[in-house]
This record gives C-alpha cells, structure tokens and sequence, in this order.
C-alpha cells in the first residue's frame, strides 16, 4: 500500500455541517460525553429526586402518594412516564458510578493506553446498560 492509501483523514477544522457526519468518535469519547451528560441529568433531576426521597420517609400518609406516582402519575404526568424520568435516573446514576470508577482506576493504575481505553469504555456501557435493564425491569414490574 502506499502512504496516501494508508493515512487516515486529519480534522482540524471541523466543518459542521460537511465533516460531523463521518466523524467517528472513539468509544472513550462517547463514554467521557455521556458521562458528562449524566451528570448534568443528575443535577437537574435533582428537586425530583429530593421530592421522591421526601415523600417516601416522611410519613405513611405521604408514602401512600410515592406509591401512588408510580401506579397514577403525578399531576398531570401518568404513571409510566413517571417511571421513565426514574428510568433515565436510573441510567444515569449507573452510568455515571461506573464511568467514574473507571476514571479512579485508570488514574490510579496509569493504564492510559487506547487499547484500554477502548475496552474499559465498552467495559462501562455494558455494565451500566445491563444494571439500568435490570433495575428497569424490577421499576416496571416484569419481576
């Protein structure tokens, strides 16, 4: 092969239009931005989460209404979109506890080879995938 069939396209200025859409992002990329989009969900659920959290400890009276979100909605919300604002909190409790687990690790261990980087990458969306499925299927009732 020669040395122009062999070297790979260089972005420097990227285009958003022309270039984005044939843009691949690393798996370590698209880890780090969903990590970060996770934490901002996290933030901004966050007088949701501290209504759940309230409502469930304060008394039996207001744990009959927690109950009662999640089998009649909420105001003008119905119970299944409630339970899918809970499901993306899920999802991003899970996804941000093992992206970052696995920046402790990396800083701590100093692998910060591509090869780890992609594998411990597919490693995080797999395991925080799987535990949002399983969490998910315990929030909607299939066990």
């Amino acid at each position: 092969m020669t040395e122009a069939a062999r070297k790979r396209p260089e972005f420097r200025n990227l285009n958003v239009f022309k270039d984005l859409t044939t843009y691949r992002l690393p798996w370590a990329a698209k880890v780090s931005i969903l990590h970060r989009i996770s934490g901002v969900l996290m933030i901004l659920m966050l007088p949701f989460i501290i209504w759940l959290f309230d409502k469930s400890i304060s008394s039996e009276i207001s744990f009959m209404q927690f109950t009662a979100a999640f089998e009649h909605g909420i105001w003008i919300f119905p119970a299944f979109i409630v339970k899918l604002a809970v499901l993306a909190l899920i999802w991003a409790f899970m996804h941000h506890l093992c992206a970052g687990i696995r920046h402790i690790y990396m800083e701590l261990t100093h692998k910060l080879s591509k090869e780890f980087g992609k594998r411990s990458a597919l490693v995080v969306l797999a395991v925080s995938l799987s535990l949002t499925v399983l969490l998910g299927a315990k929030l909607f009732g299939l066990y």
